[in-house]
């Protein structure tokens, strides 16, 4: 019957790590399609941002060339205006001069006051002249100046056209890079899963006939008792055995995956709840964290390269059975071992 157990235990774990592994795969998918997408929003936005000021800056100089422009042709429409009334002065001044030069020609009235308001009509002519010459030179001189200010206008609109131009052609950089970085980090993923698998695969095979050590969802766990005595970080001989196994396993693994592959094998030490007392560790905190160093350091010194592992402390707060019983504080005390993403 106990034979029948186990075995039934074990078709059961057989197909389980298959399941996580899809489910974790498909999580770190999501999760970094999320953060290209924030990646990808966070530089688009500061694009744009930078495209806005410049956007309003140019309609800012817009905005004042076009008030100087309607301040200039208001300006030459009162020039049109002065000239206008100066020509119809002169055409009433040469309709007096006219009407002198006949009366003098009839030989009516004084001729030496005819002769005065002929030179006071031509001298007032001749005022009038100069000033309709000089309100040309202004005209002449605002129709340049508009002509400059249309020439700027012309200016900036080619250069908001040229900045429209340029957003669009990096948001289009940016959308290509972010598709490519997609299909990029998702191949690395299925690759680091598959390598996962095989992982877990072999490590199976070589440690199948020992029943304090198991799969739990990603996670390969060795029950302290087998590696360490009670309190100590110090790894007792059937512990080194059992790390010696996997360190075999690991250095085939490294031959395997490509070297681009950012991974590591995280080694992760738990306690369960009953505090220290006494002892040259503090808490379980400090307990977990050197449990976990000394296995990476025998590791290291089995030929794991040093830059594939990672060592890390958990105490007593990430218990797998929350029970209060020996039963639930055996299963917590544990070494956990996951392949993972660096």
């Amino acid at each position: 019957m106990a034979l029948s157990r186990n075995r039934r235990s074990e078709r059961t774990i057989d197909y389980w790590p298959g399941f996580v592994d899809a489910l974790s795969t498909l999580l770190l998918a999501i999760m970094f399609l999320l953060s290209v997408f924030v990646l990808a929003q966070f530089l688009l936005s500061r694009e744009i941002s930078g495209k806005d000021a410049v956007l309003d800056r140019l309609n800012s100089q817009i905005n004042e060339l076009t008030q100087l422009l309607a301040l200039e042709r208001s300006n030459g429409q009162d020039y049109q205006d002065q000239i206008a009334t100066l020509r119809a002065s002169l055409a009433s001044a040469e309709d007096e001069r006219s009407r002198l030069q006949k009366a003098l020609e009839s030989g009516s009235g004084s001729a030496a006051s005819a002769n005065a308001q002929m030179g006071e009509l031509k001298s007032a002519l001749n005022d009038e002249k100069t000033i309709s010459q000089r309100a040309r030179s202004q005209i002449e001189l605002l129709n340049q100046q508009l002509s400059a200010l249309r020439q700027q206008i012309a200016a900036l609109e080619d250069a908001l056209n040229a900045s429209e131009k340029r957003d669009k052609e990096s948001q289009t950089k940016i959308s290509d890079l972010g598709r490519r970085l997609n299909v990029a980090l998702a191949q690395r993923v299925q690759e680091l899963s598959r390598y996962r698998s095989d992982f877990f695969g072999r490590l199976r095979e070589i440690l199948s006939d020992r029943k304090n050590i198991r799969i739990v969802g990603d996670r390969f766990v060795f029950q302290s008792e087998v590696l360490f005595p009670s309190g100590s970080d110090v790894l007792q001989p059937a512990g080194k055995d059992e790390m010696a196994k996997l360190a075999d396993a690991i250095n085939e693994l490294v031959k395997e995956i490509p070297s681009d592959i950012p991974w590591i094998i995280r080694v992760d030490g738990h306690t369960d709840n009953i505090p220290i007392t006494g002892g040259r560790f503090a808490d379980n905190w400090a307990l977990s964290t050197a449990r976990a160093d000394a296995v990476v350091r025998f590791l290291i010194s089995r030929g794991v390269p040093p830059n594939r592992l990672a060592a890390t402390g958990f105490g007593e707060y990430q218990p797998l059975d929350d029970a209060d019983t020996a039963d639930a504080r055996a299963r917590n005390r544990r070494i956990e071992f996951k392949l993972t993403e660096r």
